[in-house]
């Protein structure tokens, strides 16, 4: 049986659209009672149960059409008029939107990545961390952080993203940097930040125009150098300057909306 908060839990950690569905009051009869609960992700996978058959149909149909919204709502869905049950009673369901929060997905987690990591984590970002060096993640098990111990092309080949993601790429090797960068802006994101000299970013512009890998419009949206210039030299400033640029582009996303 699911876990329904443990669930939960990751989904937030993950950064993932879902929507959290309970019965909050039944009259009549009913396939389940008053304090079931149903997640159901964005692309219709369901955890935990309403009752199954017709109800938990109009449930789930009722909660994808709530996925990435932000306020909850409660509905009475009778179950012989609306479900074609002919059991005779009601139920109650208060839906809660599980919101896909601001994810920022590290690529490279080493002397600068980690330290990015710390800090968005205190900053209430989201966090995956991309890295498939021996031991380099240990550190980072069990407190909330999004762990992918895998090579870093296929690994951010695969990785789903959406308008709400920012991704960091700040391996070891600028080969791997100018590689990701490229897979990471044709992605859906909000932000790519790529860490790299003037001279590289330069040869990195170079090297996307001539093979037709990038087109100038989206190279002018990646942040390379990535950060705000703040003269940053060491680690944990040069990780400063990153988390500063994810926060004013989230602040600025925020504005927007208001």
């Amino acid at each position: 049986m699911t876990d329904i908060y443990a669930k939960l839990a990751e989904i937030k950690r993950t950064g993932k659209n879902a929507v959290l569905c309970i019965l909050t009051g039944t009259r009549g009869s009913t396939p389940r009672k008053a304090g079931s609960k149903m997640i159901v992700m964005a692309d219709g996978k369901t955890y935990g149960t309403v009752g199954g058959g017709e109800v938990e149909q109009k449930v789930t149909a009722m909660a994808l059409e709530m996925c990435g919204q932000s306020s909850p709502k409660f509905v009475k869905i009778n179950l012989e008029e609306e479900a074609d049950m002919q059991c005779g009673g009601s139920v109650d369901v208060y839906f809660e939107p599980v919101t896909n929060s601001d994810r920022v997905v590290i690529i490279g987690v080493g002397h600068v990545g980690g330290v990015v990591a710390d800090f968005a984590k205190m900053l209430d970002f989201s966090v995956t961390l991309i890295d498939p060096r021996e031991n380099l993640l240990d550190r980072f098990e069990n407190k909330g952080f999004d762990l992918v111990r895998e090579d870093f092309v296929p690994a951010a080949q695969n990785f789903e993203s959406d308008e709400n993601t920012y991704f960091v790429i700040t391996t070891p090797k600028h080969d791997f940097d100018q590689e990701l960068t490229a897979i990471c802006a044709k992605k859906p994101h909000r932000y790519v930040g790529m860490m790299a000299s003037k001279r590289k970013v330069a040869l990195a512009v170079k090297h996307y125009l001539a093979n037709k890998i990038l087109t100038q419009a989206e190279i002018n949206k990646i942040d390379m150098p990535i950060g705000l210039a703040i003269n940053a030299e060491t680690p944990e400033e040069i990780a400063v300057s990153i988390v500063a640029k994810l926060v004013q582009v989230r602040r600025s996303v925020a504005k927007e909306k208001k």
